[in-house]
């Protein structure tokens, strides 16, 4: 299965330029679990999931890979 979701994690992480230890801080997490979930070993609870995409500014179906990930020019 793609790991679409640890994807989608880190490639926003990095347009953000936010590291593993701030997204991990802001969401009540360790900066390993981060980690996990981007290299896909971990997925993320609905209730992380949501959180994650409030951060971020994205639906859950962006981060969840069920529709295209828009990312705003200015992150680029």
């Amino acid at each position: 299965m793609k790991n679409t979701i640890g994807q989608n994690i880190r490639r926003l992480r990095k347009q953000q330029k936010v590291k593993q230890a701030v997204l991990a801080s802001a969401l009540g997490i360790g900066r390993q679990t981060i980690s996990a979930y981007e290299c896909g070993v971990t997925l993320p609870d609905i209730f992380l999931l949501i959180k994650i995409a409030d951060y971020f500014g994205v639906s859950l179906d962006e981060l969840t890979g069920r529709k295209e990930l828009i990312i705003p020019d200015e992150w680029e």
